[in-house]
């Protein structure tokens, strides 16, 4: 991030008001104070105000902490941004006059999370210059600026991982970025070769790699603080597929091969979750399993028709080689069964299906948890606007995966594919489990306010406060 960002004030070259469009009493000239009054009025969701020595912007909220107020003051955050960059402006100053802690807090969020430029790979990045910023509010406290700031990180760095091609970010490269953030952060990382992958037979994960030349990953994270809270871990899984052609399944290249760099943005969220965690040095004990592969048609790759034996035993007749994501999770899920979790979680670009029942706007969820613990996922959702819709594992979805020659495929139907797919998943497990597809809001092709374009990031900010409210912290 190039913002510094904290409570006090200095002298700015720009300075922001957040204003309660119904409570316009506000101390500025009264020319400026006329025209926020004329803005309340009209509904706009911001005002650029009369100023001699300064550019002096208001932003008018509304009252009340309802998820979609709390959004549009994520998405005036994202348009206060545009205006310091625009304007060049180095130094800020956020005025609350709204004293509303969630209302100042999600403005900055929006602000933080716009923060976002990536140009690693290009050979003269713009970049921006690095901008100070002093909030004033009698409500908003440094530490809650602080948390907010180590959550940004996180996603910020689950967005790089997502937005690095393969030519940058192979499975074994994936690991190796883990094990530098749990260098950095403090949790502990143990890698998992081929050599060991095969020794363990984790049949999926190398039938998904067989058509590569590049080695799979079997990551393990783990933060364990001394007072954890939980007695049994939470596990996290995610799909790490670096990319994916589709295997002998081969995708369409224009709008679907040309971003399957995305393919791991499970894996890059479940890292960020445990990263975040760890920076926010939160109670809780936490897993983090990543199988990573690329999937491509090389001559061994799998075929429609073969029949591979997984982890825990189970034989998999594979109708699509395109549905491999499935292939390398089930490994993962039976593989955390030894630790005994009090819950486990999985996020993946699982499905088509999961874009095309709600589009970018949400997660699919499915699962065995009890329907609290759904619940408390929902309310994170609406909390963070990172919202999800649960759907049911009907019986009729497990009678499509029957087999003719194996224990199951690994597709049903088209129609409910979400579901078929992660009742394919219920199979490995054993556990109170729930089952995130971030299909739709991982990776945007345009601009989306604060998600901006690219990877996005989606679900670290709905698990580190998921977390937080399913353990009471």
């Amino acid at each position: 991030m190039q913002l510094d960002i904290a409570l006090g004030l200095e002298d700015a070259s720009m300075n922001f008001h957040l204003i309660d469009r119904d409570k316009v009493k506000v101390k500025l000239p009264e020319a400026a104070l006329n025209r926020v009054k004329e803005a309340a009025e009209d509904k706009l969701t911001h005002v650029i105000l009369p100023a001699e020595k300064a550019l002096h912007i208001a932003f008018l909220g509304e009252a009340g902490n309802d998820p979609y107020t709390l959004e549009a003051h994520r998405k005036a955050g994202h348009e206060a941004l545009s205006q310091i960059r625009h304007n060049k402006s180095v130094t800020i100053q956020i005025f609350d006059h709204m004293n509303d802690a969630d209302a100042v807090g999600a403005f900055i969020e929006g602000l933080l999370l716009s923060d976002y430029h990536f140009e690693v790979l290009k050979s003269e990045p713009k970049g921006s210059d690095a901008t100070v910023i002093r909030v004033k509010s009698s409500v908003f406290s440094a530490k809650a600026l602080d948390e907010m700031v180590q959550l940004t990180y996180a996603v910020h760095w689950a967005r790089d991982l997502v937005n690095l091609p393969l030519s940058h970010l192979t499975a074994e490269g994936f690991a190796r970025a883990v094990a530098t953030a749990g260098d950095r952060n403090g949790f502990s990382v143990e890698v998992f070769t081929k050599q060991k992958i095969e020794s363990l037979k984790m049949g999926g994960l190398l039938a998904v790699n067989r058509g590569s030349i590049d080695p799979p990953t079997f990551t393990i994270a783990e933060w364990k603080p001394e007072k954890a809270v939980n007695k049994k871990p939470v596990v996290l899984v995610g799909k790490g597929v670096v990319y994916d052609t589709g295997g002998i399944s081969l995708k369409p290249t224009a709008n679907s091969m040309d971003f399957m760099k995305s393919d791991m943005a499970g894996a890059a969220m479940m890292a960020a979750v445990l990263d975040a965690c760890a920076r926010l040095k939160l109670p809780i004990h936490m897993m983090a399993l990543i199988p990573a592969t690329d999937n491509r048609p090389d001559g061994n790759a799998i075929v429609p028709g073969d029949v591979i034996t997984m982890y825990d035993g189970t034989t998999v007749e594979v109708k699509n080689t395109d549905a491999e994501g499935r292939l390398i999770l089930a490994d993962a899920l039976s593989y955390a069964k030894k630790f005994e979790p009090s819950l486990v979680i999985d996020a993946a670009t699982l499905t088509g299906a999961a874009v095309r029942a709600i589009g970018t706007y949400g997660c699919c969820v499915m699962g065995t948890a009890d329907d609290d613990i759904f619940e408390e996922l929902n309310e994170a959702g609406y909390e963070t606007y990172e919202r999800n819709v649960r759907f049911p594992l009907w019986p009729e979805y497990e009678e499509e995966l029957k087999s003719d020659v194996a224990d199951m495929s690994n597709l049903g139907k088209g129609e409910g594919g979400q579901v078929s797919a992660a009742m394919f998943l219920k199979h490995f497990t054993d556990y109170p489990w729930m089952h995130i597809d971030i299909a739709g809001p991982s990776f945007m092709h345009s601009k989306n306010s604060y998600r901006g374009k690219g990877g996005t990031g989606t679900g670290v900010r709905l698990l580190v406060r998921f977390m937080k409210k399913h353990f009471d912290l």
